[in-house]
């Protein structure tokens, strides 16, 4: 696999897992392709947690937004929701 290569069929990124995995590590990220369209990325973790982060902070402000804006709305906990997707 060539350094230069930062983007991988779905069968080549399978014949060079390893490979693809050790440039995550050093913070090179490969994009996935099958039948020549982008589906999937392996990014290094600091960059996944970083956009976990970023999500989780949207999602937070929208929701403090919209109760602000209906603050007469039901709330509902974790613990109440999760069960409901098990």
């Amino acid at each position: 696999m060539d350094d230069s290569q930062n983007e991988l069929s779905a069968r080549d990124a399978r014949a060079h897992f390893t490979e693809v995995i050790t440039r995550a590590q050093g913070g090179t990220p490969t994009v996935i392709t099958r039948n020549g369209q982008a589906v999937a990325a392996v990014v290094p973790i600091e960059d996944f947690n970083a956009f976990e982060d970023a999500i989780d902070r949207y999602f937070s402000r929208d929701a403090d937004r919209d109760l602000a804006e209906n603050p007469d709305t039901p709330t509902y906990s974790m613990a109440e929701v999760i069960p409901d997707y098990t």
